[in-house]
């Protein structure tokens, strides 16, 4: 079993994270539970950071905040030195109101809403990366309310497609982001900026998707958008200053997956940069990356406590997790695969082929096929590991199950850094409305006295 991060099994034969017994935190937390290892984000920072003054140093590093943001996160991210990329008003409410630097956000977002726009605008955002001509209109239009000039990354799809699920390539032309080079729509963008006196255009950015483990794909990519950025400057009078390559690097999922690593991920972007410059005679834009997954994927694990099981004589045998697709939906969207362990049962051997099913009424509802572990009982804990991006991102409260909490650890200290929700915040939001609350008041047999838990 491959431990990552801080991970090391302890004299007790528990699993240990940040200097930190598993099984404690459980018992501690409850489950499921998210845990993020401190150190291991941190040093993933600190690796895209120094990777890019090494081969690049006119840049800077910029978290995404959609694979996993909190307070807490926003605040080892604005310790690390980094910028921030947030795609709704709820993410750049969250990094404001953590004390992130509204001057180093980035504000992205194929479909900013007009209060988001002058939300961004009237926080004073750093960038905004525009996806469409309805966007650059709305925010012409609120910009010049304000009296103010916005800088602007048009964001564009380059035409290339990458060898990753359909539902993560995003630089292919038939993509829901981004202007297109070769239709013209990029260029048709980049003129009306240009006409307007209260945007200013400051470079481009591409983005091809996600889960990528060859680097070829970039390297083609850093290509064309040289290309483009060459025939701007020489049929349109253009020049940028600025290129925002995205993210996308892979993580190892399972026994299967060879990711590169993030130093030669940014090695060979900036070295290909450098090259086709160079090779048309262009200056050296400031160059971005942003990634996220490859941050906070590994650095994430997800205890669960083990329920019941059920054997299929011949066929298979199912253990029931005390979660499922409500806080980890990537199986069912993705086929996503993971590794896990019996926290508790860290040293036994694993005898028992088994598949983990979350306790979500859906029969897709399936968080690992086929895995061995060690004869497993109820209330064992189950780790999963590589849970830190888009888990708790696109957690739900589907058959109103609670999102589960989360803790950092670090150094043997673990710190909550998002409760665990309530059946009482299930409810919060919901109304009644007056007819119903009658209705109610006239049936037989029916008390309002509220079932107390």
């Amino acid at each position: 079993m491959h431990l990552r991060g801080s991970m090391r099994i302890n004299d007790s034969g528990h699993l240990e994270i940040g200097g930190c017994d598993t099984v404690e935190l459980a018992r501690r937390f409850g489950t499921p539970l998210y845990v993020f290892d401190e150190l291991e984000i941190r040093r993933r920072c600190r690796s895209y950071k120094e990777a890019l003054e090494r081969y690049y140093p006119h840049g800077n590093i910029i978290y995404a905040g959609k694979a996993f943001l909190t307070q807490a996160m926003c605040r080892i991210i604005q310790d690390e030195g980094m910028y921030l990329d947030v795609v709704s008003g709820g993410e750049l409410f969250t990094a404001l109101s953590a004390g992130f630097p509204a001057e180093r956000v980035f504000f992205h977002g194929n479909n900013k809403s007009q209060e988001e726009i002058a939300y961004g605008i009237k926080s004073g955002v750093h960038r905004f990366v525009v996806d469409n001509l309805h966007e650059l209109e709305m925010l012409n239009e609120e910009a010049t309310r304000n009296a103010t000039t916005v800088d602007v990354l048009i964001r564009v799809a380059p035409g290339v497609e990458v060898d990753t699920h359909s539902y993560m390539r995003t630089g292919q032309m038939d993509s829901k982001f981004g202007f297109g080079i070769d239709d013209g729509r990029a260029l048709e963008a980049i003129r009306a900026i240009r006409r307007s006196s209260h945007l200013r255009l400051r470079g481009l950015h591409a983005h091809i998707g996600s889960q990528i483990f060859e680097l070829e794909s970039y390297e083609m990519t850093t290509r064309l958008m040289v290309e483009f950025i060459d025939r701007l400057r020489t049929d349109n009078g253009v020049d940028i200053e600025e290129l925002n390559m995205g993210g996308g690097l892979g993580i190892r999922y399972s026994a299967d997956d060879t990711p590169s690593t993030i130093e030669a991920f940014v090695e060979t972007v900036a070295g290909a940069l450098k090259v086709e410059c160079r090779s048309k005679d262009l200056p050296l834009p400031r160059l971005y990356f942003e990634p996220g997954r490859s941050i906070v994927g590994e650095a994430g694990t997800t205890l669960y406590t083990i329920g019941g099981s059920k054997e299929i004589p011949g066929v298979r045998k199912y253990i029931f997790v005390d979660g499922g697709m409500a806080d980890n939906p990537r199986v069912a969207l993705y086929q996503a695969e993971y590794e896990a362990m019996v926290a508790n049962k860290a040293l036994q051997a694993p005898s028992d082929l088994v598949t983990v099913a979350g306790k979500c009424c859906e029969s897709g509802d399936i968080l690992i096929w086929d895995i061995n572990l060690p004869p497993c009982a109820p209330g064992d804990i189950l780790a999963v590991f590589a849970t830190g991006a888009y888990n708790y991102s696109m957690a739900s409260n589907y058959n109103r199950l609670t999102r589960p909490a989360a803790v950092l650890v670090c150094d043997g200290e673990a710190d909550l850094i998002v409760r665990r929700e309530s059946f009482s915040d299930l409810v919060q939001h919901d109304c009644i409305p007056e007819r119903l609350r009658l209705l109610a008041s006239d049936c037989h047999g029916l008390s309002d006295t509220p079932l107390r838990i």
